[in-house]
């Protein structure tokens, strides 16, 4: 399920997007189909592997991707000094990393440096009081080794992307489904995932992402709002 709305940030076929912390790869499978050059990123080599994985089944066996050009390969790479050259991305995407990274601000400006003048990024993070339940229910969702360091308000967010030059434009929230499932979780523990509430939340979830029926998508967009998990925010670079 994608936290990004490709639609709002103009991704045209031949373009070259960087999707930063690509995990397994959701938003780098989404830009082959656009037909986008992707270049994956990922410190985690093994989050790498999976996301080089799909790339390669992409490529091979998925006749919307072949048909309309994408391209991709997965690097291996320090969030804080990465291997490429100022502005040649036309479009980056970074979701649900900022929260891992303890420089964040070092981060977004190496983004913004591998962003090309007038090109558009989008940036997710957890939403703030959804996290900061999660928080408060379970001091181990935020201290376990690769947990999110900080709780970021939108506002907040704002202000780092303008200081590496980076102009907020429009934004939204997402996975208003997931917010619930999370705040579970956290309340019974956060590794207790054979609590039966637990597992039924999480087949329901895999039922939605998979089948993707009309009405949860509505029931998501009409609490989004409310209960959405992420807040994504889309930005140009200023010229």
């Amino acid at each position: 399920m994608l936290t990004v709305r490709y639609s709002w940030l103009g991704v045209r076929p031949g373009e070259r997007l960087l999707d930063f912390g690509c995990g397994g790869g959701r938003h780098t499978v989404e830009a082959l189909k656009l037909g986008a050059l992707v270049t994956a990123v990922d410190a985690d080599p093994r989050e790498a592997a999976q996301a080089a994985g799909w790339v390669a089944a992409m490529l091979l066996e998925d006749k919307q991707t072949a048909g309309s050009g994408g391209q991709g390969h997965v690097v291996t790479a320090d969030g804080l000094a990465l291997p490429f050259p100022d502005g040649c991305f036309s479009t980056v995407v970074a979701s649900e990393v900022l929260e891992h990274i303890l420089d964040d601000k070092a981060a977004l400006g190496e983004l913004a440096r591998v962003l090309r003048a007038g090109g558009t990024m989008a940036v997710t993070v957890p939403r703030w009081y959804p996290e900061a339940v999660n928080w408060a229910l379970s001091k181990q969702y935020h201290t376990v080794p690769g947990g999110h360091v900080r709780i970021y308000r939108r506002s907040q967010l704002h202000r780092r992307l303008q200081a590496v030059g980076l102009e907020p434009l429009r934004w939204h929230y997402a996975h208003a489904l997931h917010t619930p499932y999370w705040w579970l979780r956290c309340a019974v523990g956060i590794e207790r995932e054979e609590v039966w509430l637990v597992k039924a939340y999480h087949r329901f979830l895999v039922w939605d992402i998979t089948a993707k029926p009309a009405a949860t998508r509505w029931a998501d967009a009409a609490l989004g709002p409310l209960l959405g998990k992420s807040a994504v925010v889309y930005a140009r670079k200023r010229a």
